[in-house]
């Protein structure tokens, strides 16, 4: 079994060249803030008190980590927010535009800024109302503003990662009762723009290569069960917009006449003081069903997981 300390010289090595993102829009900078500020239309009762208790916030037994795709919307919390927003459209030029359109326009206006922070954010995986979504730090609500844009020509998806506090009191969101997600980053990107940003293997014919992508991507967010709360979900979400290898391998294997079969995800017999996992892609040829496996070992035992091994050919044990 590896040392600790050469399993984190190796992630780091590995990190340097891999973990830079290719795509998507990131915030300037991060700052420390609250846990879980003060909810939209109304204090949170149970999110300060959950802060209070918990002497420190970034502990991952009290707040478990999420890292989440999905589709942010706003909503209003109540007909008071409803009704002043109604009085800002009147005062703005909106027309041609739909009902989405007009709230994404008004809401990004620097004079109406106090409304978005007024707004529910809600977070939907594969059309299912999963969290309710707020920034740690006040200054990236203009990513919440920009995930939500209604004017582009295909919406955005966005990968959320952050801390996953209590579940919201009826009276913050009209309502609705989801878990909320105090997030430090969000990356807001299309399907398209992310397939035509990965890197295309030496000799790889385009239109090939952009179908094999696109189907690797789609399973994963089409994985059962998939909220981005588990060390399974976390891992696998983060490769599929940190780790452009497996989209050519993906590709590749393609080429040779083989099908995506499984992703597993299993702990790593190198787990010692950190928490790793094994991701294993599983390629079956469809003519004579021979199955072929390749892995990524993931670092998840933080926030923001990472890689500690490439891309490999994996052998059952």
């Amino acid at each position: 079994m590896q040392e600790p300390e050469k399993i984190e010289r190796v992630a780091s090595e590995v990190s340097d060249a891999q973990n830079a993102p290719w795509f998507g829009r990131t915030p300037e900078g991060q700052a420390g803030a609250v846990l879980f500020p003060q909810a939209a239309g109304g204090t949170c009762g149970s999110c300060a008190s959950a802060a209070a208790s918990n002497p420190n916030p970034g502990a991952a037994a009290a707040y478990p980590f999420v890292y989440a795709l999905g589709k942010i919307e706003p909503r209003f919390p109540s007909p008071a927010v409803e009704k002043e927003f109604a009085q800002a459209v009147g005062r703005s030029a909106t027309a041609g535009l739909t009902d989405k359109q007009t709230l994404q326009a008004v809401i990004s206006k620097r004079e109406y800024r106090y409304l978005s922070r007024q707004l529910c954010w809600v977070l939907s995986i594969q059309g299912l109302e999963t969290y309710l979504v707020m920034p740690r730090d006040p200054l990236d609500l203009e990513l919440l503003v920009q995930a939500a844009d209604a004017t582009a020509a295909t919406p955005w998806i966005s990968c959320v990662i952050g801390l996953r506090g209590p579940i919201a009191p009826q009276q913050m969101c009209n309502g609705l009762m989801l878990p909320i997600v105090a997030f430090d980053q969000i990356y807001s990107f299309d399907r398209q723009s992310l397939i035509d940003a990965i890197p295309k293997p030496d000799g790889a014919k385009a239109e090939e290569f952009t179908a094999s992508a696109g189907e690797l991507f789609d399973r994963i967010m089409q994985m059962t069960d998939n909220a981005g709360a588990t060390d399974k979900d976390r891992a696998v979400n983060y490769l599929a917009v940190r780790y452009p290898a497996i989209y050519s391998l993906a590709s590749e294997r393609h080429g040779l006449n083989s099908s995506l079969s499984a992703v597993d995800v299993r702990p790593s017999p190198l787990s010692s003081t950190r928490k790793i996992v094994e991701v294993i892609f599983s390629f079956s040829h469809r003519s004579t069903d021979v199955t072929e496996k390749f892995f990524v070992r993931v670092d998840v035992t933080e926030e923001f997981p990472y890689l500690v091994t490439k891309l490999s050919p994996y052998y059952d044990r």
